[in-house]
C-alpha cells in the first residue's frame, strides 16, 4: 500500500470554489487557524475561573496585530524578494508570514487588551499557550496549497510531489520533495496536545506564564531542524538562514526563562516586626 502511494499530490490549485465563490486556500487556513486557536484558548481560560469574554476582546486586537506582525516580520527577513515590486509586500495571499513576528505584535496587543481589564498574564499566557500551535498547524497546510516550503528532494513514500512551475532554480529536474511544512503541522498537533497533558498534569508544580515558555522551547528545537532541510529563498548570516538564528537563540532564551521561572527561588523580602502590617500589605496586593 505505501509503494502505491508513492508520493503525495500537491492541489492543483490555491483557491477553494464554493459556487461562484473563490476562496484563497492560503487565507482560508489562516482564519481557520485563528477560530480553532480563540475556541480552545477561551475554552481553557473559562475553565481556569476566567470570563469567557476575555478572549474575544484579546482576539479582537491580537488576532489582526499578529498577521501585521508576520508578514512585517517576513518582509525584513526576506526584503530582497520585494526591491524589484515593493507592492508585492502586501500581497498576503500568496504566502510569507512569519510566526515570530505573529507572536511579538500579537502578544503585545494581547498584554494590552489583558493590562485594560485587569487580567493576570502569567495565567492568560497558559491558556493561550497550546491554542498557538494549533493555529498554526491549519495555517500550515495554506502552505501546501501554494506548493511552498518544501525541503530538499526525496523518494520516500510520504514525499511531497510539486508542479515544475514551483520548484525553486537548480531543482527543476526533482518532482518529489520533502513535506516541510507537513512535519511543522504535525509537530504542532503534537505539541498543542502535549501543552495540554503538562498542563494538567504538572500545571500546579509550574509558576504562571511556564506553558507559554514550553511552547515557545518546543517550537523552536523543531523548528531549527526544519529550516535546515528547506531549499526555499532565505536570507542567511554566516552561513545558515536566519530563522535557524532566531530559532536557536529564542530556544536558549525560552530555556533559561523556564530555568529561572521554575527552579530559582526569589529572595523574600525580611520579615517585618508588625504582623498586622504585613498582612494588610498583602491583603492590599491580592486586592489589587
Amino acid at each position: 500500500m505505501l509503494a502505491a502511494l508513492a508520493f503525495i499530490p500537491s492541489p492543483s490549485s490555491n483557491a477553494i470554489h464554493l459556487g461562484g465563490l473563490q476562496l484563497r486556500a492560503y487565507g482560508l487556513m489562516i482564519a481557520i487557524g485563528v477560530v480553532a486557536a480563540v475556541w480552545l484558548a477561551n475554552k481553557r481560560w473559562v475553565e481556569a475561573g476566567g470570563s469567557p469574554d476575555d478572549m474575544s476582546h484579546i482576539a479582537l486586537v491580537a488576532v489582526p496585530a499578529g498577521v501585521v506582525g508576520a508578514r512585517l516580520y517576513h518582509v525584513m527577513t526576506d526584503w530582497r524578494r520585494f526591491t524589484d515590486d515593493p507592492l508585492k509586500a502586501f500581497a498576503i495571499w500568496q504566502g510569507g508570514l512569519g510566526i515570530w513576528g505573529a507572536i511579538a505584535l500579537g502578544a503585545c496587543g494581547a498584554i494590552w487588551v489583558a493590562r485594560r481589564r485587569g487580567l493576570p498574564l502569567g495565567p492568560l499566557a497558559d491558556a493561550i499557550a497550546p491554542a498557538l500551535p494549533l493555529a498554526q498547524a491549519f495555517g500550515r497546510l495554506g502552505n501546501w496549497f501554494n506548493q511552498e516550503l518544501f525541503g530538499k528532494p526525496t523518494t520516500v513514500w510520504w514525499a511531497l510531489k510539486i508542479d515544475s512551475a514551483h520548484r525553486p532554480p537548480g531543482f527543476e529536474q526533482y518532482a518529489t520533495f520533502h513535506p516541510t511544512f507537513l512535519y511543522e503541522a504535525l509537530w504542532c498537533l503534537f505539541l498543542c496536545g502535549a501543552l495540554i497533558y503538562v498542563g494538567k498534569r504538572w500545571g500546579s508544580r509550574l509558576r504562571p506564564g511556564s506553558l507559554f515558555w514550553l511552547y515557545v522551547a518546543g517550537y523552536t528545537f523543531v523548528r531549527f531542524f526544519i529550516e535546515r532541510i528547506r531549499i526555499d529563498f532565505a536570507s542567511r548570516l554566516f552561513g545558515l538562514r536566519i530563522n535557524e538564528w532566531v530559532s536557536a537563540v529564542v530556544f536558549l532564551a525560552a530555556v533559561a526563562i523556564l530555568v529561572i521561572m521554575n527552579f530559582h527561588e526569589p529572595e523574600r523580602p525580611p520579615e517585618s516586626e508588625d504582623d498586622g502590617s504585613a498582612t494588610v500589605g498583602a491583603d492590599e496586593a491580592t486586592a489589587h
